[in-house]
């Protein structure tokens, strides 16, 4: 049964749709981009198939999402009620950063960053060729341990599979590094500076990646300031 609080206070009311386990990850997901169910489980990969279908369920009713059928394919988008939240799942997301920014190991999954990491490329700023950035976190066993992006006229996959594609940068850090980094809490040339993270790769593409991977949605705004030091962005052979 759904949380009631008996009270007529809209923060009250509202709270009775969103605090159910789950439900305003769901609405995040849904914020960023994701219309698939199973892309919608990319993002919530600890979320039982049976209770997201069970928490859309409740949003669809509530008139907070959207959805419809496209051919074979069921698609799900916010409301206009729903995309009055984006503001308010911002400001928990810059909020979360600034004063809840400890991680456990728990916290980390590559899986869940790689899936963020991957929506959130500056097309404008990929050569127009196809693109594949490695990704290694040497700490992390098995497969979950390396991510291609393939970038390709404009679209971007995410494979956790050798592609067999060329790859023009890897990107080598621990899972915890990159977590950080995406988060907003470690920026480029500190990470680089410290040895925290190498990139591998020839020099004009070296000095870009940074300009190719856009942070986390919720990573803080950087203050204006001098531009950074691309000097930092050291090759490897």
């Amino acid at each position: 049964m759904p949380t009631t609080y008996g009270q007529f206070c809209p923060v009250a009311k509202a709270m009775e749709l969103l605090d159910e386990r789950w439900t305003v990850l769901v609405v995040r997901e849904l914020m960023l981009g994701s219309r698939h169910f199973n892309a919608i489980r990319r993002g919530v990969p600890h979320m039982s198939p049976t209770l997201l279908s069970k928490r859309l369920r409740t949003l669809v009713k509530a008139g907070v999402v959207e959805r419809w059928e496209d051919g074979n394919r069921v698609v799900y988008r916010l409301s206009e009620a729903g995309r009055e939240l984006e503001p308010i799942i911002e400001s928990l997301g810059v909020w979360g950063t600034r004063w809840i920014p400890e991680l456990g190991d728990a916290d980390l999954d590559p899986h869940l960053l790689m899936w963020d990491v991957h929506r959130r490329i500056d097309l404008a700023e990929v050569p127009d060729s196809r693109t594949v950035v490695r990704f290694r976190f040497p700490e992390v066993p098995g497969a979950p341990g390396t991510w291609w992006v393939v970038i390709d006229e404009g679209e971007v996959d995410l494979c956790d599979v050798d592609p067999g594609h060329d790859v023009l940068v890897t990107v080598r850090s621990s899972l915890r590094t990159m977590t950080l980094l995406w988060r907003g809490d470690l920026d480029w040339p500190t990470a680089l500076r410290t040895g925290q993270l190498q990139l591998d790769g020839p020099a004009h593409a070296v000095r870009a990646v940074p300009r190719w991977l856009k942070l986390s949605t919720f990573a803080p705004v950087p203050r204006p300031g001098p531009e950074r030091d691309t000097t930092l962005l050291t090759v490897r052979a």
